[in-house]
């Protein structure tokens, strides 16, 4: 008898937990919060990647660039959770997340970003995700929640009007990316700003195969305007991973415990950088990291160098993608809000530093969502006389007039 009652104790309680369990994972309508490889995801994170260096390098040719995709894409994505109808159509397309529904889309950055933080631990990779919401402003529970559940983003409320708001929200950014970057945002925030949604990634790696700084030298390097600038040259000799086409050769410069690497891609002496970030895709990047060879002999020079690149302002890049509507006055962003909003500016900074022990780097993103100016809406009522007249619109010739009293 009493083993029956125990069984029966036993089984209440793992039907309770079972119970407890389904209702805590459909809170805020999500069946599942795990993160789930989706090879659409990375596909689409890779070919934003390179449509967003294209039309970059386009616009800034003449200067060096460097950007942290993943960082601009996961912004947008927490933004994507709050679009509906055209709109969300329209920043899936820019994301190349085109057929895939919203709730694969967070599941397969959730993946991203647990693999990534966890994927060498000789390596540093943070990722933090946050969202400022201007206080008192009425933004949906479940797009915080979504976003707090599948991005571990940090949802803070802040007086916008206050002077130092700017300042807390620098101190996020300074703090996430150690003080490579520290300030994005100038004071004061516009009155019709209502919410900053923010990326930031920060990265530290060492060599798996340090460069010794006894064999860094000065060197000439031949700049695209002509000069030939004197500049440092980190050098090593043995074994490394090559690939060669017929327009360029790369190599693979691995950190830590080699799960993570920086690929040198350096155009044929006929070729044009240009021309080869054009002919990058995500076909030629695939080909170039499963064709890489293993070279017993190899003697690498790469500079030693220092870059940043932003703060960025994203717009028009994005709208080239096909997201325009996002940033206008028919933005629907109603899952994030039942007022009317849109994106007002997608800001982008990046820097990195390369050295001869291995590389830090780091990525800011920043999507500033604005209220959007309602429509003048006009209310005419005939519930009173009223005159009215029948005429010919291009002369104004009166062909019928009349009062309306009863």
């Amino acid at each position: 008898m009493i083993m029956k009652k125990i069984l029966c104790i036993t089984l209440c309680i793992i039907l309770s937990l079972s119970l407890l369990t389904g209702c805590l994972s459909s809170v805020g309508g999500y069946e599942d919060i795990k993160g789930v490889k989706n090879g659409d995801v990375i596909d689409g994170n890779t070919r934003f990647a390179f449509e967003m260096f294209r039309l970059l390098n386009s616009e800034d040719n003449d200067s060096n660039i460097f950007i942290s995709p993943l960082s601009i894409s996961m912004a947008l994505t927490m933004t994507l959770n709050g679009a509906a109808g055209s709109t969300e159509e329209v920043m899936k397309q820019a994301l190349f997340y085109s057929g895939s529904q919203r709730d694969s889309i967070n599941a397969g950055s959730k993946y991203l970003k647990d693999r990534l933080t966890s994927l060498d631990k000789k390596v540093t990779l943070n990722i933090a995700n946050s969202i400022w919401i201007k206080e008192g402003y009425p933004i949906k529970q479940a797009f915080k929640d979504i976003n707090s559940q599948m991005f571990d983003a940090e949802v803070k409320n802040l007086d916008f009007s206050k002077s130092d708001s700017v300042n807390v929200i620098n101190g996020w950014i300074d703090k996430a990316t150690k003080g490579l970057i520290p300030t994005m945002l100038e004071p004061p925030i516009p009155a019709n700003v209502v919410m900053y949604l923010i990326n930031a990634i920060y990265f530290k790696g060492e060599w798996t195969i340090p460069f010794d700084p006894k064999s860094t030298y000065d060197r000439q390097f031949n700049a695209i305007d002509g000069t030939k600038p004197v500049k440092p040259m980190m050098a090593k000799t043995g074994e490394v991973d090559f690939y060669k086409t017929d327009s360029f050769q790369a190599i693979r410069l691995p950190y830590g415990s080699g799960k993570v690497s920086m690929y040198c891609i350096l155009p044929d002496e006929t070729s044009d950088i240009d021309r080869l970030v054009d002919e990058m895709n995500i076909e030629v990047w695939t080909a170039l990291r499963e064709g890489m060879v293993k070279r017993d002999e190899a003697f690498v020079q790469i500079p030693k160098f220092k870059m940043e690149y932003g703060i960025k302002e994203l717009n028009s890049s994005l709208t080239a993608l096909g997201m325009g509507e996002a940033f206008s006055d028919n933005a629907n962003f109603s899952d994030m809000s039942d007022n009317n909003l849109a994106i007002s500016r997608v800001l982008h900074k990046a820097v990195i530093e390369v050295n001869e022990e291995g590389s830090k780097a780091a990525g800011v993103t920043v999507v500033e969502m604005r209220e959007t100016a309602m429509p003048d809406r006009v209310y005419f009522t005939a519930d009173r006389p009223f005159l009215f007249v029948i005429a010919d619109n291009e002369d104004g010739s009166i062909l019928f007039m009349g009062k309306m009293i009863k």
